[in-house]
């Protein structure tokens, strides 16, 4: 006996509206396609199941000893259903993802409220900190996803990282500074104390190559913060940072002055574990990722 699962699912229709036409209607195929899947049914069970005298169908004995036991099977197979897509990730799962200070705070802020509401049964762990920290972790297997900045040198062969997005910095200040219409130039920096990021801050490493380039040793007014100290320093007027333009969308308090040419800019990239599949959940939250910055 060769039961298919779609016979069962015509006889049930079948069943419950006591009405050939009307449970083709609402399967969407033809009555001829559906009476032919029921007689198919009937005779690999080897018994009636529909009694179609009078115009009226009603249920065999056969029929109805059956149609409880297809309505649990394809109830548990809707539920098995169910389960694979949960154990995918479609429904549930977990994703780590890192994140420099500057992208947590403009980027994956404004990515992952998107991603919620496509995904609320999928578990977020976000971890923040400089990009060299977090190609350590990824390449340990601590985290799924990162959102890295492109080293000139390149990154860990053990990883591949696709550049999604090329900034340009800006001089973040408590006041405005005075420049031409082509932007500051990067050597104007040796007057204007700077609040300096910690060691490991892929913007530290940017903003000290940049003005050695420019043949001078910049002063600190104060070093060794995050994200967050960085611009509360320069808004209280103790010097100027070179930041991304983007985290400055939430301090209307903070004012950025474009750098002239050659300026200094960076490449964001989304890295992952070159040798390893990532899960379900870790695909939908890169595509999200990717669909925000398209639109």
């Amino acid at each position: 006996m060769a039961v298919q699962l779609q016979q069962l699912r015509y006889f049930v229709a079948v069943a419950d509206e006591r009405h050939f036409t009307r449970a083709a209607s609402d399967l969407g195929v033809a009555q001829p396609t559906l009476s032919k899947q029921i007689h198919s049914l009937e005779r690999d069970i080897g018994a009636p199941l529909l009694d179609r005298t009078r115009g009226t169908v009603t249920l065999t004995p056969a029929g109805a000893a059956l149609l409880p036991i297809a309505r649990r099977i394809l109830a548990d197979v809707e539920t098995a259903r169910r389960e694979v897509q949960e154990l995918v990730g479609l429904r549930r799962g977990r994703v780590r993802l890192g994140a420099t200070p500057s992208l947590s705070t403009s980027l994956v802020a404004r990515v992952l409220p998107l991603f919620r509401a496509d995904h609320p049964g999928i578990d977020l762990h976000v971890e923040e900190s400089g990009s060299q920290d977090l190609v350590r972790h990824l390449t340990e297997g601590n985290l799924d996803l990162a959102l890295v900045i492109l080293p000139p040198h390149g990154i860990d062969p053990a990883l591949r990282a696709e550049p999604i997005l090329r900034e340009d910095l800006v001089v973040a200040s408590a006041s405005p500074l005075p420049a031409p219409a082509g932007g500051m130039p990067i050597a104007e920096l040796r007057h204007h104390p700077l609040v300096m990021f910690r060691k490991g801050y892929d913007l530290r490493d940017a903003t000290l190559a940049a003005s050695h380039a420019a043949g001078f040793e910049p002063a600190f007014a104060v070093e060794g913060g995050e994200m967050d100290a960085v611009l509360s320093f320069v808004a209280a007027g103790l010097g100027v940072a070179v930041v991304p333009s983007m985290v400055l969308a939430g301090h209307p308090r903070l004012h950025a002055t474009s750098l002239a040419p050659p300026g200094i800019q960076r490449t964001v990239a989304i890295a992952e574990r070159r040798e390893s599949t990532p899960t379900h959940a870790a695909a939908a939250l890169r595509r999200a990722i990717l669909a925000y910055l398209r639109d």
